[in-house]
């Protein structure tokens, strides 16, 4: 009992500096909540991380071996084709696992705590939507149809912090206030509201518990060109004012670059370049990751958008050495050998171009 004391009273300092917040650009005071990188030390750390599903055609390496660091306050986004893994990826970081999981493996440590040792349950108390939520793809389908949208945003408070409906409700209130809908929305149903404003209120409910990393998969997909816009001008409010880090899982590359800090590229379950976002989108390294933004419209060039050749290849069965050589234009012998990973600092990428100008990093997908 002493516990739960200590932690409804720990969170009902933060729910107290959370409405004290606000998000159209002043700074917020989270006490315990605000999180400091101390030595470097990243809020997410993911090594070997896998997520096979069995199926009656085999196993299919949704996840294979996925690598990379989320410092606090940084966007990274994971950017790559349908298909490619991405979603399956936010599934295995928040455990979110159908029935036919075939292999669930890796490390994955969300600032000191190794959660892939968690049991199920610990998992659930001390890790999913305290330290880390989400914003799923298609807002009216992950909201319940019969429960009115305040009950909802409002019950993983109830749930994990022992508030009362009262004080959930007005938790609630403050947060549909701060993403930009109104309070009186809270007793409607999602059948009710836009696809804009489902999307604000999926927001508000990753974030009702202050969470440390939010995951955000396609959050503006299906929605209007000016409604994407609002979302991120939200999106980088909230970055900014509660030092938020986000998982941005997309694969609208001139859509991402609004938030993104760090770009990871996706290729048949594996990440083959993790950039700075400044220099990604200026000079990618990957041939694949060259092709995507070749594919990119610009505004103010004549020059056509370019295309990838071929289809991805199956995951089920993906061909041996790297996964992206049957497609590349600057494919050579060595590319049916798996390819290192070559660290350039801050970046890495995966590609055999790379052989003797820089050294090859110790990590290995």
């Amino acid at each position: 009992m002493s516990e739960l004391k200590t932690k409804s009273d720990k969170h009902k300092a933060t729910l107290e500096a959370m409405a004290k917040a606000d998000l159209m650009g002043r700074e917020v005071e989270l006490g315990e909540k605000r999180i400091v990188a101390e030595g470097g030390t990243p809020l997410l750390r993911i090594e070997d991380l896998k997520l096979h599903f069995v199926t009656t055609r085999g196993s299919v390496q949704a996840v294979d071996g996925v690598n990379f660091n989320l410092n606090t306050n940084k966007a990274v986004v994971v950017v790559g084709e349908s298909g490619c893994g991405k979603s399956s990826l936010a599934k295995a970081l928040l455990r979110l696992l159908p029935r036919n999981v075939g292999e669930y493996s890796g490390k994955v440590w969300l600032k000191d705590v190794e959660t892939m040792s968690l049991s199920d349950e610990e998992y659930r108390k001390r890790i999913r939507w305290i330290k880390m939520s989400m914003v799923p793809q298609a807002a009216m389908n992950s909201l319940n149809p019969v429960l009115r949208v305040g009950d909802q945003v409002a019950e993983p408070v109830m749930i994990h912090y022992g508030a009362t409906q009262k004080e959930a409700m007005t938790q609630a209130a403050k947060l549909f206030q701060n993403v930009g809908v109104p309070v009186d929305f809270l007793t409607r149903y999602p059948f009710e509201l836009s696809g804009g404003m489902r999307q604000r209120v999926a927001i508000a409910m990753s974030l009702v518990t202050g969470p440390d990393l939010v995951i955000l998969d396609e959050p503006t997909s299906a929605l209007d060109v000016l409604t994407q816009a609002n979302i991120f001008n939200l999106l980088k409010r909230i970055k900014a004012n509660l030092e938020t880090s986000f998982i941005l899982i997309t694969h609208d590359i001139a859509t991402s670059s609004e938030l993104a800090d760090i770009v990871a590229v996706m290729y048949a379950g594996q990440i083959i370049e993790v950039s700075e976002s400044h220099r990604f989108f200026s000079a990618p390294r990957h041939p694949y990751s060259a092709k995507l933004m070749a594919s990119v419209p610009k505004l103010r060039s004549r020059e056509e958008p370019d295309f990838i050749l071929g289809k991805p290849p199956s995951l089920i069965n993906p061909p041996t050495g790297c996964r992206f050589a049957e497609r590349c234009p600057s494919r050579f012998e060595k590319c049916s050998v798996e390819p290192p990973i070559y660290d350039f600092g801050e970046d890495w990428v995966k590609c055999w171009l790379y052989e003797g100008k820089v050294k090859p990093d110790e990590r290995n997908n």
